[in-house]
């Protein structure tokens, strides 16, 4: 008799696929903020200092140059403030959005509800939106997420920014990068990246590469304000040695510094190290999703020499993991973990391995016109023929 399996929906296991979908807008808020922060702090620095080196015997025409300048100080802080404070609005937005998207699982008593087939589309359309922006596609994304009304339940800025400067580093520009670094300052430091230091150090390697004498003069001053002063010491040892060996050297490190290939290094390195600022997983969430579902249903049968498409005579259903789309796809992912086996009744096993329950494979070979005595492996087209008594009983323990 079949046991039982309880449909009610477990939402907490759902939503763990679901973390970046809170934590980016809360990383981005927690962004605005500390810029919103400094802005408020340089431009406050500015006037005090403005304020106490005021002359009282300065001429009219200038204490009033002087009033101006510190007006538009606080004007231009003012239209930097009402920036920040729209984006934060709309990631607000973003935020609520999402919330009452994921809340909605909750309210959603079993898998069996249409409801859930609902809200596991809207899920569907949302990592393939991801999946689309990771793989550079950032028009099919934005027309996929107008069409499904998905904009505030994705990160289609993010990844566009993200996008824009990855195409920058494999085209060997590394300012647009240095930009990021110099808007992300604080937060690099935190998790203690040497994204900039590897962007400087590849800007030293292209004033070495031209062998010229005024560039070297200007990569050692380069090297000496940004790879000296309190940096790791291997930077500077790893520079000073580009002076002695030209771009034509097969000495290493020096010959993969002066590769090409190093740019798409940065550019994976710059990857790593925004995902990990924003807390967003390094894989698409897509990919993550599907090796789960591969996995749920992966024993160690699907991988074996008798995982073969099944014959139509068993009235076997085709298993997923063995056919033809999946199974490459499934092969390094790990097995189900499964605490109970179900066995046909009365199981015995065929010298090839297969097994059956007695009765079922009696059945089956009486369709394939198998004499008394006989039987073999109905899945087999033209399978080996055995003796009933090589047919052994399965016992279990």
């Amino acid at each position: 008799m079949a046991e039982f399996t309880s449909s009610k929906l477990d939402a907490d296991s759902h939503l763990l696929l679901d973390q970046p979908l809170l934590r980016l807008p809360t990383e981005l808020l927690r962004k605005t903020l500390k810029s919103a922060q400094r802005q408020i702090e340089m431009t406050n620095k500015n006037i005090t200092s403005a304020t106490q080196s005021f002359n009282p015997q300065a001429s009219p025409a200038d204490t009033l140059a002087s009033l101006d300048a510190t007006l538009a100080k606080a004007q231009s802080l003012k239209r930097k403030l009402e920036a920040l404070h729209a984006e934060e609005q709309a990631l607000h937005r973003q935020q609520k959005a999402r919330i009452n998207h994921l809340q909605e699982l909750h309210s959603i008593p079993t898998l069996a509800d249409v409801k859930y087939d609902q809200w596991s589309r809207k899920r569907l359309d949302r990592l393939l939106v991801d999946y689309l922006l990771r793989q550079g596609y950032t028009q099919s994304a934005k027309e996929l997420a107008r069409e499904k009304n998905l904009e505030e339940l994705v990160d289609i800025g993010v990844f566009e920014e993200c996008g824009r400067v990855e195409r920058s580093l494999i085209e060997g520009r590394t300012q647009e990068c240095l930009a990021w670094c110099t808007d992300n300052k604080q937060a690099l430091k935190k998790i203690s990246s040497n994204l900039e230091v590897e962007l400087r150090l590849q800007q030293f390697i292209e004033l070495a590469r031209s062998g010229d004498t005024k560039h070297r003069m200007d990569a050692i001053v380069h090297a000496r304000k940004h790879l000296a002063n309190g940096q790791d010491a291997q930077f500077g040892l790893r520079a000073a040695g580009l002076l002695a060996y030209g771009p034509d050297t097969l000495v290493e490190p020096y010959r993969t510094m002066y590769s090409p290939t190093r740019y798409q290094t940065l550019a994976t390195l710059f990857l790593q190290t925004h995902h990990d600022l924003f807390a967003l997983p390094t894989q698409p969430l897509l990919h993550i999703a599907l090796s789960a579902g591969l996995s749920a249903l992966k024993t160690p049968a699907c991988h074996s020499v008798h995982a073969l498409q099944p014959s139509t005579l068993t009235g076997a259903p085709v298993c997923p993991i063995c056919s033809t789309e999946l199974n490459d796809l499934a092969r390094n992912v790990p097995y189900a973990h499964h605490t109970k086996s179900y066995m046909e009744d009365d199981p015995v096993v065929l010298p090839n391995g297969r097994v059956f329950g007695r009765e079922r494979l009696r059945v089956l070979n009486e369709k394939l016109g198998m004499k008394g005595g006989r039987v073999r492996d109905p899945t087999e087209k033209n399978g080996v023929e055995w003796s009933e008594s090589e047919v052994k009983k399965v016992f279990i323990s």
